[in-house]
């Protein structure tokens, strides 16, 4: 007999972790699916030799503190979660070479970051601080929205609210233009660029306003017993609630009643489940590949097409057999680029190579590898359409270990490191590793790309008319936010609402 649930949610990443949690700790009945044997998807660590390595965790935004929580603080806090959060108040450190160079820290905190900004562009500070005015003011019109409900006064929101009316309209670029800010320290500014994958002068002002605010405010977080921290505490959550979670339980197809709505999903192995309504952590593209063609509206069907699919990353992960002092690293963050502008990064990347960030979680999390060590790794923006098209797979290893070497050589070079006689272990990830892992088409890591027409204000918009098929409801990184972990986790919550909201009183 089919087992029948309130809530089934497919895709134990962070955002179905958070909604599956929610949903439970509300009273309904909930299954969350996974097809691996571990929570967390990205969220999750792998060991090779004594090195215990984050797959894709380098620092969380929106955390905040116990005296000032910010979103995720408070939504782990709400739903039983007790994390130990490390934090880092250097928000990066900047490299490029080359006659126009330049190499800079930034500090956390307003203050601080207009000190380093100034320090490093003499007459940037004004522009700067109006940048994080603009911060503040979208934070205000946000927090009316959310009092409102969603549907805030026009009126208000044009007089009150008009630069994140602006905000909302115009590029990040268009953005610090207008504020008067110089070209070197917008450059500066957007250093973050490659966290979204989305050039700068095409890029949403307000999505990046509201994550480097986040970064520079309250600090980068991360949990002291690493990614599983957060994964285990939602299973918990989940578990302690009522609910229940599937391991090594994949999903083949969704079901679909004569109305046309969700109505549960069969698995690998024929079991048939039904719900009240369905939760989707999995990319639109592969749950429309498997429902019947005729239940994928065809508004849907030509969204995902027109859609171009976000960013991944090749990885290179270094257990080193000395700690960080004696290996020489200071730094937590470094990014190190060849174009300071992203566009030109962006357009030239097969020709200069992409610009990488370099993480020694040590700085933060003294005791993340075993004493007298210290691990390393390198993340490299890629886009799926970068792989090489006539890749043999026999070619494959080659292919992944001259990338690696390439951005190890070029770190020691550029930090003055012997980084390659200390390696005790590496291990290098590729789209293709992150594609089978994550089961997105083309390993993908935050779905979509967040810019132009599908931007998180556009998608926001439009949310309700872009998925219209009844009892079923997206969350995660291809979702409404896109990037990053923050994002997913607020996606299954909000996910997790609506889906209460429809289920014990009213329409969501």
């Amino acid at each position: 007999m089919a087992k029948h649930y309130d809530v089934i949610v497919v895709g134990a990443g962070n955002g179905g972790l958070v909604a599956a949690a929610t949903t439970a700790r509300a009273g309904l009945s909930t299954l969350l699916l996974e097809r691996h044997n571990l929570p967390g998807g990205s969220a999750s660590t792998f060991r090779r030799g004594r090195f215990e390595f984050e797959p894709s965790l380098h620092e969380l935004c929106s955390v905040g503190n116990e005296e000032n929580p910010s979103q995720i603080y408070t939504l782990f806090k709400d739903l039983g979660c007790e994390i130990d959060w490390q934090y880092e108040f250097k928000t990066f450190r900047a490299i490029m070479f080359g006659e126009d160079g330049f190499d800079v820290s930034m500090r956390a905190g307003v203050d601080a970051f207009c000190e380093d900004m100034e320090r490093a562009v003499p007459g940037s500070a004004e522009s700067v601080r109006a940048f994080f005015d603009l911060v503040r003011k979208n934070e205000e019109a946000l927090a009316y929205v959310a009092a409102m409900k969603g549907n805030p006064n026009k009126l208000k929101m044009v007089l009150k609210h008009a630069d994140f009316m602006r905000c909302a309209s115009y590029s990040v670029e268009a953005i610090e233009e207008a504020l008067g800010m110089p070209q070197r320290a917008r450059e500066i500014m957007n250093t973050y660029w490659c966290y979204l994958g989305v050039p700068t002068d095409e890029l949403n002002a307000m999505h990046y306003l509201s994550m480097v605010g986040s970064y520079v405010e309250d600090g980068a977080a991360m949990p002291k017993k690493r990614s599983h921290e957060l994964s285990l505490a939602l299973e918990k959550a989940l578990l302690s609630a009522g609910g229940e979670l599937w391991y090594n339980s994949e999903v083949v197809r969704f079901l679909y009643d004569e109305k046309g709505g969700c109505a549960g999903v069969v698995l690998s192995d024929g079991t048939e489940l039904y719900a009240k309504e369905v939760i989707s952590n999995v990319i639109p593209h592969n749950v429309y590949a498997m429902s019947p063609k005729e239940c994928v509206p065809e508004r849907e069907l030509r969204l995902a097409n027109s859609r171009e699919l976000g960013i991944t990353f090749v990885t290179v992960y270094l257990g080193l057999d000395c700690s960080k002092e004696e290996l020489g690293v200071e730094d937590y963050t470094v990014f190190k680029m060849n174009c300071a502008n992203p566009r030109e990064q962006y357009d030239r990347r097969k020709e200069v190579g992409m610009y990488y960030v370099c993480n020694c979680l040590n700085v933060v999390i003294e005791d993340a590898s075993p004493e007298g060590t210290c691990m390393l790794f390198f993340t490299i923006p890629m886009f799926g359409e970068d792989m090489p098209k006539d890749l043999k797979p026999e070619e494959y290893k080659k292919w992944k270990n001259e990338i690696a070497r390439q951005y190890i050589e070029d770190y020691e070079k550029c930090m003055g490191l012997d980084i390659r006689s200390h390696i005790e272990e590496i291990s290098v990830a590729t789209p293709v590793t992150f594609a089978h892992y994550l089961g997105t088409p083309g390993g993908e890591i935050y779905g979509y790309q967040n810019s132009g027409w599908d931007s998180v204000i556009m998608r926001t918009q439009s949310q309700m008319k872009d998925f219209t098929v009844p009892h079923l409801t997206y969350c995660g990184g291809h979702s409404v936010r896109g990037d990053g972990y923050s994002s997913a986790y607020i996606t299954g919550q909000d996910a997790a609402l609506r889906v209460i909201k429809r289920l014990k009183g009213g329409i969501a």
